[in-house]
């Protein structure tokens, strides 16, 4: 699949976001093997050492976890999935509204906006 990066934030980031993305909407199932940091520098078209450090961090947030021999896989902590959508739903609507404000609506606006669609 083609990505297409925005240059103005690391590319890593945006992999963990997609990578959670995968995750949240059970593309890739609690419990599930990652596939090899090869196979997704391929799939996503970066260096393997971007592929790795983006892993490295979600590993560090508990979304996936490392078996000495069998490779990485995804959290089956219900938890921390739900503490991950939570996280992005909230990221979400804050930039949501940021560029709501920046275009000159105010929040109630906003909200009537948010109902009419």
């Amino acid at each position: 699949m083609d990505y297409e990066y925005n240059p103005n934030i690391p590319i890593y980031i945006q992999i963990m976001d997609i990578i959670k993305l995968k995750v949240l909407s059970e593309e890739w199932k609690e419990g599930d093997r990652v596939p090899s940091v090869r196979d997704l520098s391929i799939e996503f078209s970066v260096n393997p050492n971007t592929m790795q450090r983006a892993l490295s961090e979600l590993e560090r947030e508990g979304l996936v976890y490392s078996e000495r021999t069998a490779g990485r896989f995804i959290t089956t902590d219900k938890g921390k999935i739900n503490e991950t959508r939570e996280a992005m739903a909230r990221h979400t609507i804050e930039s949501f509204l940021k560029q709501m404000q920046k275009v000159g609506f105010t929040t109630e606006q906003i909200i009537t906006k948010i109902k009419e669609v």
